[in-house]
């Protein structure tokens, strides 16, 4: 249906958010992770391909600025290192450039470790010449290490060559039919592959912004934007705040983020300046990193003009229940009705009635909110519907995905007041690789069935916003608990042991850079301030803690005292030793990887 339809349709929105870190060590001068180029040739181009496949459809897709730029860097360094046979500053990247592969055996186990990053079934499996290659590769790294110096070049060269072909989106994969062909190799690659495979990467990635841009000038995706480097806001502003939702939770050392409101500030304001030079306009709405929402951070959103901003159910609940609890002495039986949408999971565990009065307990999670003496519109993400998309529909058939998704929707509809709104958020790059085809039949046919339902109004938060006339008043919450997304908590990011660790060396930075151009006014240059910026990210402690996985731990921890380190180069300060000591070390096996959390534990 039309983003203008009226009358009894339920809107929908889907919000797609896309982030990631700041993966160039400018001390070094490449990048040392390859996420971002990975996820641009997988996940950008066909988030963008099946909105554009679907005139009908609209979309909400989110952009952390660090991300658009290292987007547009990519590109950059492709343009250049095709026209001057260079190196492009990503190490496995550079094999489909260069023929040297080189000799040292550290260097080689890291190609190898590099090459293994993809969830094997599927991913590597299903294509003949990865799958062999693959396993003398883990041969390589667990049995034999005796076998990592005698590998030739062309084993190399073949390997990063499929490795870069399973990273390309099934979208990419079905407009080139070379590249069919190329996925079906069980011999090997004619020499001139590599060549042609980098043109066709060169030309995905330089095409991904404008191709989003169009599509918001066209009115078939909103585009908003995420505070630059991915920071969690209410946090710096005050971490204190963590205690709104968990009140014995353990803080860092330090009482304070220093000047913590300053820092929050600089973020928005670079974030909004990064996008409007990108996709040519204002965004007009924000989904704060993680979803991380506090009575202070919607304010100052707000101030900036922004018209919307979204959080987790459990923010809404823990914010619902808190008011309920300071209006009235017989606040039990009130909250007995947001812990019950709490608890059910959205994963159809009951049927006809049952499902319904469930649909009925949660029409506190589906309409608007806003704060009392605020303006921008607060939406909330419902848990059981996004996490499903997630979490729990990668195995499933795709019509009987589908089918259940639509089967949620509709239960809501039948008893949904008028102006009521279910909000999907999730992450829209770290999902897919675990459908069959990179989600291409899911999406498609998600699209196709909301685009098409007559109780079902496909919309955006904008749409939303400039339809209040026609739809009730947003409901008013006195206040918010501060939290995030992620079970309604900061607990993703502080309050482990290695993640205050991970707060102490920061705070520690930030005094100690302080302190210098105190001393030497000079020093605060805008290189710095980003730097800062990098360092402030959510990205670093969201890996650390016990229940993560030892490799990602691992890479991640180590780029980000990489970052601490240059922080201190750049005020002219010794890196100090405490920069030298691990910070966490990992060892767990969470769903997904832990690229992904829940909504609720």
């Amino acid at each position: 249906m039309s983003a203008d339809s009226e009358g009894t349709a339920l809107d929908v929105v889907l919000c797609w958010h896309m982030h990631q870190p700041q993966y160039f060590d400018a001390g070094r001068g490449e990048y040392i992770l390859p996420w971002t180029y990975l996820h641009a040739l997988k996940d950008y181009t066909d988030m963008a391909a099946h909105l554009e496949a679907s005139p009908r459809a609209r979309a909400v897709v989110n952009f952390a600025p660090i991300l658009l730029e290292q987007i547009v860097d990519y590109g950059e360094r492709l343009q250049r290192g095709i026209e001057h046979h260079e190196c492009f500053g990503d190490p496995v990247l550079d094999l489909l450039q260069m023929e040297v592969v080189p000799a040292d055996p550290d260097r080689r186990r890291e190609i190898l470790r590099a090459c293994l990053r993809a969830h094997a079934p599927r991913m590597i499996e299903p294509f003949p010449l990865f799958r062999r290659l693959a396993a003398v590769a883990r041969q390589a790294l667990d049995e034999e290490p005796l076998l990592v110096g005698h590998l030739d070049a062309r084993f190399f060269l073949d390997l990063a060559t499929c490795y870069h072909l399973a990273w390309l989106g099934e979208t990419v994969r079905r407009k080139y039919p070379a590249v069919q062909g190329w996925l079906k190799a069980d011999e090997g690659f004619a020499p001139d592959v590599r060549a042609r495979l980098l043109a066709i990467m060169h030309d995905e990635i330089r095409a991904i912004l404008p191709r989003y841009r169009e599509l918001a000038e066209q009115g078939r995706a909103e585009l908003s934007f995420t505070p630059y480097a991915h920071p969690i806001l209410p946090l710096l502003i005050d971490l204190e705040s963590a205690r709104e939702a968990m009140p014995d939770v353990e803080l860092p050392e330090a009482p304070r983020y220093p000047d913590g409101e300053r820092r929050v500030r600089w973020h928005i304001e670079r974030g909004l300046e990064v996008f409007e030079r990108h996709f040519g306009l204002r965004p007009r709405g924000c989904w704060p990193s993680e979803g991380s929402v506090s009575d202070a951070t919607v304010r100052l959103l707000d101030e900036y003009g922004l018209e919307w901003t979204a959080s987790g159910q459990a923010v809404l609940g823990n914010s619902l229940a808190a008011t309920r609890e300071a209006e009235s002495e017989d606040a039990d039986a009130s909250a007995k009705d947001v812990e019950a949408g709490e608890a059910d999971d959205g994963n159809g565990n009951g049927n006809g009635e049952a499902e319904l009065a469930a649909a009925r307990s949660e029409a506190w999670l589906h309409c608007p909110y806003r704060l009392s003496d605020s303006g921008i519109q607060l939406f909330f993400r419902d848990d059981g519907l996004s996490d499903s998309i997630g979490f729990r529909y990668a195995d499933w058939h795709v019509d009987d995905a589908v089918g259940d998704f639509v089967h949620h929707l509709e239960n809501i509809a039948a008893v949904a007041p008028h102006g009521s709104v279910v909000s999907v958020i999730l992450d829209g790059e770290n999902a897919w690789e675990y459908f069959p085809d990179n989600g291409f039949h899911f999406l498609t046919a998600l699209y196709a069935r909301l685009a098409d339902h007559q109780g079902l109004n496909l919309c955006t938060f904008a749409d939303i916003v400039d339809r209040h006339e026609r739809l009730p008043e947003p409901e008013v919450l006195p206040g918010l608990v501060a939290g995030s997304w992620v079970y309604g908590t900061f607990s993703t990011w502080i309050g482990d042991v290695d993640k205050n660790r991970g707060w102490d060396r920061l705070i520690e930075a930030r005094l100690a850079v302080d302190a210098a151009i105190a001393a030497n006014p000079a020093l605060d240059t805008p290189e710095l301030r980003e730097q800062l910026a990098i360092c402030e990210g959510s990205d670093w402690c969201w890996w650390f803690g016990a229940y993560n996985p030892a490799g990602s731990v691992s890479d991640f921890e180590e780029l980000y005292r990489m970052h601490l380190a240059r922080l201190y180069l750049l005020a002219e300060l010794e890196v100090p030793e405490a920069l030298g000591e691990v910070l966490s070390i990992g060892g767990g096996d969470p769903a997904m990887g832990g690229a992904m959390r829940p909504g609720q534990a």
